[in-house]
């Protein structure tokens, strides 16, 4: 589903492309090594030959050089950034709501979001209070990790972190860095259009560049979460019966909080607060695969990637472009209140 939403969004724009098309420009981009290559290195006057590799397209499909340069420089970079992003919030998504054993939790509910938010904002507002030439992105990325780990050490006593203690420290730090954004917006003063359009979530301006680092990001932390995904079904029965097969809980609650706030922080550093994607897409994705953590991640992962590419192409094609944010909550409120409705008609 992914590479076929992928596939048709890149043709979808200003110009329209078909999708046979599409897949020819893509498969004429793929490159392998074919040999090995000498050529001159260094600036000085004795110059040392280098050997590298020397590469050729798997295919040479004729296609217009004006439908390659938009589909690979202006419209593939938004999707594998908005693929890679839907992928890390489907993820984080994912273990929360395992986490918690509540299918209500989102990747923002220790407060990750609202932390990046006001790291952000607070760069936009007044960029000499941010350290280090950090950023944007580096600035909203610090401040979702400095959350993550205030609201970690306020829930853990004595090396352990109940869950309860964990969700309400969360739940007021997340209230207290929502004044702290709206207190910065409201002395935003000519930035606040700038600041309105981040917090909404976009995928303007994407480079590969960032979409390449997210994602290796991304899949490198998944895979962290995959490996405890049997320990994530153990802890759904409860802490002591986890603990009675042997889990180490403690442990495991460390690392999927790590994992999942570095992943989570990743994503809103680079696209703004984006709503509804890690709390419809596991949620929806349960509803068909069933619970089993080591079905449930990839696959939502994956529906989580595919659904905010398929949202981004939406929010790009009207009159007016809109922030994917925008659309992601219009389509997802709707759905989850649905699916809310058939799980509670199931259950009477």
């Amino acid at each position: 589903m992914l590479a076929l939403v992928a596939t048709v969004a890149a043709g979808i724009g200003p110009v329209s492309i078909e999708a046979v098309t599409v897949a020819k420009v893509l498969a004429n981009a793929v490159r392998v090594p074919v040999g090995v290559e000498l050529y001159a290195s260094g600036g000085s006057a004795l110059q040392l030959p280098a050997v590298g590799l020397r590469w050729a397209p798997v295919t040479d499909f004729e296609v217009e050089q004006l439908h390659a340069t938009i589909v690979l420089s202006v419209r593939l970079p938004r999707i594998a950034l908005g693929a890679t992003v839907g992928f890390a919030l489907a993820a984080a998504g994912t273990v929360m709501q395992g986490f918690f054993r509540n299918p209500m939790a989102d990747p923002s509910i220790i407060g990750v979001s609202s932390g990046a938010a006001v790291g952000a904002v607070l760069f936009i507002v007044a960029p000499f209070a941010v350290p280090f030439g950090l950023g944007l992105r580096g600035a909203a990325f610090l401040g979702a990790l400095a959350t993550a780990t205030v609201v970690y050490l306020i829930a853990t006593e004595g090396g352990r972190t109940p869950v309860a203690t964990l969700l309400l420290a969360g739940v007021a730090i997340q209230t207290f860095l929502g004044a702290v954004t709206s207190y910065l917006l409201l002395h935003s003063g000519e930035s606040m259009r700038r600041v309105v359009y981040w917090l909404m979530g976009h995928l303007d301006a994407s480079r590969m560049t960032e979409a390449w680092i997210t994602g290796l990001l991304a899949v490198g932390l998944v895979g962290l979460m995959y490996l405890y995904a049997e320990d994530l079904n153990a802890m759904l029965l409860g802490e002591e019966e986890a603990r009675a097969v042997g889990i180490e809980v403690e442990r495991t609650k460390r690392i999927l909080l790590a994992a999942s706030s570095v992943v989570t922080g990743a994503a809103v550093a680079v696209a703004g607060v984006i709503g509804f994607v890690g709390l419809i897409v596991p949620h929806a994705m349960r509803l068909i695969v069933g619970p089993d953590h080591r079905v449930l991640l990839p696959v939502s992962a994956l529906a989580g990637a595919s659904f905010l590419v398929a949202a981004d192409t939406l929010a790009r094609s009207g009159a007016a472009e809109l922030p994917v944010g925008i659309v992601t909550a219009a389509l997802g409120a709707p759905f989850f209140l649905y699916l809310l409705r058939r799980r509670e008609v199931s259950e009477l």
